[in-house]
């Protein structure tokens, strides 16, 4: 990356005023604050990928029974619920995250296998939640990598740990995050070994990577733009299982595409950069004030 790609996160006190949260320090806050772009979300769907890349999250999400949850049948509601679980865990208080938490254990005890199910899952395994959790931190890494510039080894490390309630927002112990960047890489390289999706997840995740989930208006509007930013997004191992082809041109289109975002972004006062999870934070805020659900 240029001089002018790179964009370091705060170092020292929250300019949020927000309290101090997770690991008790407001540095921490901050980093995790100057890591949420909102442009991110070009890569949610690969994200979904990664994530349900995993057998036991594959078919957990995609025999789940419960409606709210099923992206077919409620995008838009089950958009916000993770965008919310996204901000709260990211910039929220460790009151919000408990809150949020409760509301989301009561998705997840319905989210289990039976005698039918190929695979054994529980919503509620601490193993799976860290994989889903790892992903997310990747998201965030690769999108703020992408769009605002390198960082140096101790600057990721201290992001890094400061990412923790991505995991530890529900059911991930505290001492299963691996404690370092470092130790993260190999857990990741590690766990890419146990990927493997097969002909039901891999049509359920190409209706997400296609957009199909959207009313029909909208996905033929996006479905070819979609697929395109989600394969650019997604590593090797993840576009061969889901037999995506990816060429040297498109890769040049997708880079060319980043730079320009980029730009538009460093550009971009931090409220704008931080929408909609911004937005999402203060919906749920809203929500404990009055008394409505959560999720």
């Amino acid at each position: 990356m240029s001089t002018e790609q790179q964009a370091r996160p705060a170092r020292s006190t929250s300019e949020t005023g927000e309290p101090a949260v997770a690991d008790g320090t407001a540095a921490a806050a901050t980093m995790r604050r100057d890591v949420v772009v909102g442009a991110g979300l070009l890569a949610a769907a690969a994200n979904i990928i990664m994530q349900l890349g995993r057998p036991g999250v594959g078919h957990g999400v995609v025999e789940s029974t419960v409606d709210d949850g099923n992206v077919y049948e409620r995008p838009f509601k089950r958009g916000r619920t993770t965008l919310t679980y996204l901000a709260v865990a990211m910039l929220g208080t460790d009151e919000e995250r408990k809150a949020y938490r409760r509301a989301v254990n009561k998705q997840h005890m319905q989210v289990r296998s039976d005698e039918s199910s190929p695979v054994e899952y529980n919503a509620f395994d601490p193993e799976l939640q860290l994989w889903v959790a790892a992903c997310l931190y990747k998201g965030f890494e690769d999108i703020y990598l992408a769009y605002l510039g390198e960082l140096s080894a101790d600057e990721l490390d201290e992001i890094y740990r400061s990412a923790a309630p991505l995991g530890t927002t529900l059911q991930v112990r505290e001492d299963m995050w691996p404690e370092s960047r470092a130790a993260f890489e190999e857990y990741w390289q590690r766990n890419l070994a146990k990927i493997h999706i097969d002909d039901t997840v891999r049509e359920y995740l190409h209706g997400i990577a296609t957009a199909s989930f959207l009313p029909k208006p909208l996905h033929l509007l996006l479905r070819r733009f979609n697929l395109f930013v989600t394969t650019g997004f997604l590593p090797q191992v993840f576009r061969e299982q889901m037999r995506l082809t990816w060429t040297a041109r498109q890769q040049r289109r997708f880079d060319a595409m980043n730079r320009v975002l980029g730009r538009v972004i460093r550009a971009s006062p931090l409220p704008l950069r931080a929408f909609p999870y911004n937005a999402c934070l203060w919906d749920v805020r809203r929500r404990l004030r009055t008394g409505k659900p959560l999720v």
